[in-house]
């Protein structure tokens, strides 16, 4: 998604008034309650896959190694926020970089292994 196509917060938040039915002035309230928290920086990693190694391996590693993932190829990757599995989602190319696109929403205690 590019920064075009996103969204702010008080806009996602009136499209979800609209299509609950609630005016609009509820919507702008709660999103501009949300306000102060719009500067809190967030830890955002898109997890590929992991792996184990010795210490030994790992100092062996240059430039060109490959590492064996527990994950294969097209399997979701995992989206952590301050360390807590809250998506799922798969790599989509955007220009020349990568990005996440959300697949699926993880609730609370779901998805924990």
């Amino acid at each position: 998604m590019s920064t075009d196509d996103a969204m702010n917060l008080p806009e996602l938040e009136k499209a979800n008034a609209v299509q609950s039915g609630r005016s609009g002035g509820e919507g702008e309230k709660a999103a501009a309650d949300l306000a102060p928290v719009f500067d809190v920086p967030v830890k955002i990693q898109a997890v590929l896959g992991r792996t184990q190694l010795e210490v030994s391996e790992l100092l062996r590693l240059s430039p060109g190694s490959v590492l064996e993932l527990d994950r294969r190829v097209g399997e979701a990757i995992d989206i952590y926020v301050n360390n807590r599995l809250v998506a799922r989602g798969e790599i989509v190319p955007v220009d020349d970089r990568l990005g996440v696109t959300m697949t699926e929403i993880i609730k609370d205690g779901e998805g924990v292994n």
